[in-house]
């Protein structure tokens, strides 16, 4: 069967777009999703609140998220000396870090959500761009 029209090149398009957005995070966005320091005090639901703060409950719950209560400079370290090559272009700091993961609880991905708590102390495993993170890798936890 052949393709006809502009159809392929649409197909190729959004292809290359669904990659490159898969990779295309940067370090504001970063910040935004897993930087927390000091960690804030914002009660017992640390999770719950957060994750809504930082938009992560709309217009689903996301799943997993860690939030690092490291400085900015030792976070971005981990991009030079502060860390090591880990495989698949990511970087593993060399001391780790305190860590706060909010992990969905309860079966729906729909709002209202509700996160359970996790902290412990951490390597963290980024991917860095222009010397700075740009993703953490929850899968490393």
């Amino acid at each position: 069967m052949q393709f006809k029209g502009s159809g392929p090149i649409l197909f190729v398009l959004l292809a290359m777009v669904f990659i490159v957005g898969t990779y295309a995070a940067d370090y504001p966005s970063f910040l935004s999703h897993h930087y927390d320091n000091p960690r804030s005090n914002v009660g017992k639901r640390y999770c719950n609140t957060m994750m809504q703060r930082r938009g992560m409950t709309k217009p689903q719950c996301k799943a997993v998220n860690s939030f690092i209560h490291g400085s900015k400079k030792q976070i971005i370290a981990v991009c030079s000396k502060g860390g090591k090559p880990y495989g698949n272009g990511l970087r593993r700091s060399n001391k780790q870090f305190s860590v706060t993961t909010c992990k969905l609880s309860g079966g729906s991905p729909r709002p209202p959500c509700n996160y359970r708590e996790n902290r412990s102390n951490r390597f963290i495993v980024v991917a860095c761009r222009g010397g700075k993170p740009v993703h953490f890798d929850e899968g490393q936890i």
